[in-house]
């Protein structure tokens, strides 16, 4: 094995040091192993935020009215759906999306050698960093080089990677399921009996539906992205929790799930009831996906 040499004791420290995110622990949660604790907390934080949403709705605060999109009346009175359909609904979502990680993910094996990874990324890297930073520089920076790469490039670039795959994914079946009448009279057109969408209804959707677009998508990215556990986890929460705050209802100008997008609550509101009014022919609604 090809190894490195360290000019310095600073040199070394940037191999053997990680960052303030990394655990060396076995298991995030003592007793709980990640693997299952990756299935478990986008559940939580689903209703951990649905929850926040709901007791907002609930909550009677006149200062809410003017980023509350609908009126909390018009949830009951126009929705097509009643909110234990939709809680049946999402726990099913839940539980096979839960067997499927079951399948999906396994425990982490042996503990990634981090020191060796930075090695070989800095052997990489080195006629690079040679050519721009001249023999007599590239090997007093090539180790902190190699640290950025490996603690923070990379894992960026997985993450954002894998929501680019997610974003693909969901949106062409999405459309797909918009544009096909038989996909959409069998499966998308439960999704759409919310014609006021709100937060704890953002996964109420035909099984088959949630299978293919949520589940099946977050698996196919974490794959294709090459995500340790932990890292999956993250991917899981931060799109769970996304997709709550797409259908919450509101449109707060801090929320900042909502100004990293233009896919947002205010757009969903205005797909839902689009879709609404031209279902089932879906004519012109067919172009707000």
């Amino acid at each position: 094995m090809n190894t490195t040499t360290y000019n310095t004791i600073g040199d070394a420290k940037h191999y053997l040091s990680v960052p303030f995110y990394y655990s060396f622990e076995p298991s995030l949660v003592v007793g709980i192993r990640d693997n299952y604790l990756a299935l478990a907390a986008p559940i939580f934080a689903y209703w951990s935020l649905s929850l926040f949403f709901h007791f907002l709705d609930i909550s009677g605060w006149k200062w809410l009215d003017k980023y509350r999109i609908h009126e909390s009346k018009e949830v009951t009175a126009r929705n097509r759906a009643t909110r234990t359909q939709v809680v049946l609904a999402v726990i099913l979502q839940h539980i096979i999306q839960t067997a499927l990680g079951l399948l999906w993910l396994s425990a982490e094996g042996k503990p990634a050698n981090h020191v060796e990874k930075m090695q070989w990324i800095a052997e990489i890297l080195r006629p690079f960093t040679s050519w721009a930073l001249g023999e007599a520089n590239f090997k007093a920076v090539e180790p902190q080089i190699a640290y950025y790469v490996y603690w923070w490039a990379t894992p960026g670039f997985q993450l954002m990677s894998a929501m680019f795959v997610i974003d693909t994914w969901q949106y062409f079946l999405h459309r797909l399921m918009h544009v096909n009448k038989f996909l959409y009279k069998q499966f998308h057109s439960v999704h759409h009996r919310l014609y006021v969408p709100y937060a704890f209804g953002s996964l109420y959707n035909h099984p088959v539906e949630g299978f293919l677009l949520d589940s099946l998508g977050a698996g196919l990215a974490e794959y294709l992205t090459g995500m340790s556990v932990r890292q999956a986890m993250l991917l899981f929460i931060f799109s769970t929790l996304k997709t709550v705050d797409d259908h919450c209802g509101y449109s707060f100008p801090f929320d900042p799930l909502q100004l990293m997008s233009s896919n947002n609550a205010d757009y969903h509101d205005i797909h839902h009831q689009v879709i609404f009014r031209h279902c089932p022919s879906l004519s012109s609604a067919q172009l707000l996906m």
